[in-house]
């Protein structure tokens, strides 16, 4: 895959969501399933993080997670490609006081090598598919040997190449999404936010245990709206209130079970460094 393809889709994605920040959380704030994700998320995390840790945030957006995690003692470097998003992460992190706790960095998660704090972290985070708008996902995952200490944890939330709820949009005429992920290949499917175009590639679980399974040890693997329908599918918890509560409680009962941690809008794997 050539360099420059996954540079130009990276230069893009941070104009996208570099226009996307000042409306970021009044978008997305009130969505009942984006709420259930990210709370998904955070408990999976705290299943395995230790008090007062240090964490690597990467693709930390307007830094709601950051914050959280800050807010329960925890220490955090947040970081982020978009300049709009850190600006958010800061005017935040300033209005709750909350720079003893919280810092800073502009960078792309595949120039890691650059990072002025370079660890080594406690943990390292990447929540809601940031990693998947990178065609060189393997150069991300190389530098968690030398920023994770031993005996460290990283989580990713990631798409893989097969959604078990796009598959069934194509009964509905939708087949470009229904196939966008299997047909994705190499170069990746365009995607599109606030007039700019950038390209996501989607990556199964399989390839992260095979990339770091020499250094680390794979802890836990779950899919994220697998029964739980994804959050584009726009105040379907509102909808359908009761058939929303039974899907979730179905997710939550088989989300660790194949095939359904594995057939998600997202999964979530969690991995130990190596003492």
């Amino acid at each position: 895959m050539s360099n420059s393809i996954t540079n130009t889709s990276e230069q893009a994605a941070e104009k996208a969501f570099g226009k996307q920040a000042p409306l970021f959380d009044q978008l997305y704030a009130a969505d009942t399933i984006i709420q259930y994700k990210r709370k998904r998320v955070r408990e999976h995390v705290e299943h395995f993080i230790s008090p007062c840790s240090q964490i690597l945030e990467l693709n930390a957006g307007t830094g709601e997670d950051a914050i959280y995690f800050a807010q329960q003692g925890h220490n955090v470097h947040a970081t982020d490609i978009s300049a709009g998003m850190q600006e958010m992460l800061r005017n935040k992190v300033n209005k709750l006081q909350l720079n003893d706790k919280i810092s800073t960095e502009t960078c792309s998660f595949t120039a890691l090598e650059k990072l002025q704090m370079e660890g080594p972290y406690d943990y390292i985070l990447s929540n809601f598919a940031g990693l998947n708008c990178t065609g060189r996902l393997e150069k991300v995952l190389d530098s968690f040997s030398y920023l994770v200490k031993p005996g460290g944890i990283v989580t990713l939330v990631i798409l893989p190449k097969f959604c078990l709820w796009e598959s069934l949009l194509v009964f509905k005429g939708k087949f470009n999404t229904g196939f966008r992920r299997p047909l994705s290949g190499r170069k990746g499917t365009k995607a599109h936010m606030e007039g700019e175009y950038f390209r996501c590639w989607y990556y199964n679980p399989s390839f992260v245990r095979k990339h770091l399974k020499k250094s680390f040890d794979v802890l836990s693997l779950e899919g994220l709206c697998t029964i739980v329908p994804p959050s584009y599918m726009e105040n379907f918890a509102g909808k359908y209130p009761q058939l929303y509560t039974w899907l979730k409680q179905k997710e939550n009962k088989l989300k660790k079970k194949w095939p359904w941690n594995v057939t998600g809008d997202y999964y979530i794997i969690t991995l130990r460094k190596k003492q």
